[in-house]
């Protein structure tokens, strides 16, 4: 049976989410920065932690400057 990635608790087949090549408990996929939760499939990844795409990941890495990125009025410091 395979942990969690996020809780390293063991992860049964009637409560796993399969995300980025893992299965996680439905509380434990959220975002790495907002905490939001995430479903499987909607969220970006950076160096195998989940994101929820927008604002989190396009503030944090995605194109800097006024009007690019779609995420102009947060920012996040790293």
């Amino acid at each position: 049976m395979p942990n969690c990635p996020k809780c390293e608790k063991p992860v049964y087949f009637a409560e796993r989410k399969t995300s980025l090549g893992k299965d996680w408990h439905s509380a434990c996929l959220r975002c790495e920065k907002c905490n939001k939760t995430l479903t499987p499939g909607s969220h970006a990844e950076h160096e195998g932690k989940p994101y929820c795409n927008n604002p989190c990941y396009s503030a944090l890495f995605g194109p800097g400057g006024f009007g690019r990125g779609g995420a102009e009025s947060y920012v996040f410091k790293k």
